[in-house]
């Protein structure tokens, strides 16, 4: 058959996406990413938030759009949307064929299958049980590519869902990573990216001890030119972790760490670690002892219970800490999240018009990097050549794949994908800087 696979949300997702079109793959279908004429399309969800949910409904019911016009056969819907609304999406949504857990990824085979030959199945395995092994079909560029080391989470948040979709914290064996790892640098992976819901305890639940240092050194003997650490979360930056990320060229100096808030009440009421005392000590002693280090973090407005106070707090801080990078979300009330339950939840306008602030506020901190940027000579990693800004494209060790802006540069030669190259900084376009490749 000829199985359409469409990813929503994380790149935590896109792996098991690519797990799931290597296991069709080896079981003799022809994978694509294009529903139209496909026999099955796989949609692996995110449930997250209310803007990821409203994502996937429009997909399904683009999708089904396609079933009813003949265009597609069968319609099987996975991952958290489905782990999380089962039910209502067997009663509410007729259009699609057959549901999968996050605990099943590794029966898609038999799902679709089943499908097609016109049965509903419903596949639901334990989300604390699901293997992160076996093969993958990459879907990134050859030049990066991400690389999970655990599955789940164990910080119950009071506002997040994801524990509660994705299964406790688990581990891989690092013998496993490390030959998943190797087989991507012999393939020709420059930019390593490793990802968990937090990277920060791995090894704790297997070995008994956080291994996370040792991991990073064993990576940096192999042949990547970068390895991008994704999510940090402020609790596991202890000393030892800090001295690898500052020791190790390979690893570039960008650290993604989910601060969420920084009013104590705020953050007691989260769930989350730390103080605005202990959070700015810990950026400070992160900057002193990792020259160049560009932060990216998330925030969160409207929690139940923030206060103008809280908010004009959380604003003084983002300026004062000069956090280059954020993403600002306003809250969700997620059914099922200890956060939904509290009292004094704020109006949901009132948390726009904050997110709307912050976001401007800390526009202003990202044109000051910038500015401080120009005249400067930085490495590239090439994404190659925009034809509508007829330019190239691509990012410095401060941009992340997706999430953050890039890098504009004009060059004499030909400037392939995958490429590094040295560009001085000349100015900037919308947020983003722009130069030319120095010969």
């Amino acid at each position: 058959m000829k199985i359409a696979f469409i990813s929503l949300g994380c790149s935590k997702n896109l792996i098991n996406t690519e797990q799931m079109m290597a296991l069709c793959r080896a079981a003799g279908h022809t994978v694509t990413g294009e529903p139209r004429g496909a026999d099955v399309a796989v949609l692996n969800t995110c449930g997250f938030i209310d803007a990821a949910k409203s994502e996937a409904i429009e997909n399904i019911l683009e999708l089904a759009e396609l079933k009813q016009a003949g265009e597609l056969g069968k319609l099987l819907v996975c991952g958290c949307l489905s782990q999380r609304y089962r039910e209502e999406m067997l009663d509410q949504l007729p259009e699609v064929d057959g549901l999968m857990g996050t605990g099943s990824y590794d029966h898609i085979v038999a799902a679709v299958e089943a499908v097609a030959r016109g049965e509903r199945p419903q596949d639901f395995g334990d989300i604390s049980a699901t293997t992160e092994e076996g093969e993958r079909l990459i879907t990134t560029p050859g030049y990066t590519a991400f690389l999970k080391i655990a599955e789940g989470c164990d910080n119950f948040c009071a506002f997040c869902i994801i524990p509660y979709l994705r299964g406790r914290y688990r581990s891989r064996p690092m013998e496993a990573i490390l030959k998943e790892a190797k087989a991507l640098s012999d393939a020709g992976t420059k930019e390593l990216i490793l990802i968990a819901q937090d990277i920060g305890p791995y090894g704790k639940d297997l070995y008994g001890e956080r291994r996370l240092p040792q991991l990073l050194r064993e990576l940096c003997k192999l042949d990547f030119h970068w390895i991008r650490l994704h999510y940090l979360y402020p609790d596991h930056l202890d000393d030892a972790l800090i001295d690898v990320i500052a020791q190790e060229p390979k690893i570039v100096k960008y650290l993604d760490i989910p601060l969420q808030h920084c009013d104590d009440k705020i953050l007691k009421a989260m769930g989350r670690w730390g103080t605005r005392e202990t959070l700015t000590q810990l950026l400070d002693r992160l900057r002193q002892r990792i020259p160049g280090l560009v932060v990216r973090t998330s925030l969160i407005c409207g929690l139940p219970g923030e206060t103008e106070e809280a908010f004009e707090a959380l604003c003084r801080f983002v300026t004062e800490t000069g956090i280059e990078r954020a993403g600002v979300f306003q809250y969700s009330r997620e059914e099922g999240t200890r956060a939904a339950a509290m009292p004094d939840q704020v109006p949901e306008e009132v948390a726009a018009q904050r997110v709307e602030r912050l976001v401007d506020l800390q526009s202003r901190v990202l044109d000051a990097y910038n500015e401080s940027r120009l005249g400067t000579v930085m490495e590239v990693l090439s994404e190659g050549f925009d034809p509508e800004m007829g330019c190239y494209a691509g990012r410095t060790y401060a941009d992340s794949v997706e999430v953050d802006g890039r890098v504009w540069f004009t060059a004499a030669g030909e400037v392939p994908a995958g490429q590094f190259v040295n560009v001085r900084m000349t100015g900037t376009i919308d947020g983003d800087l722009s130069g030319e490749i120095e010969e």
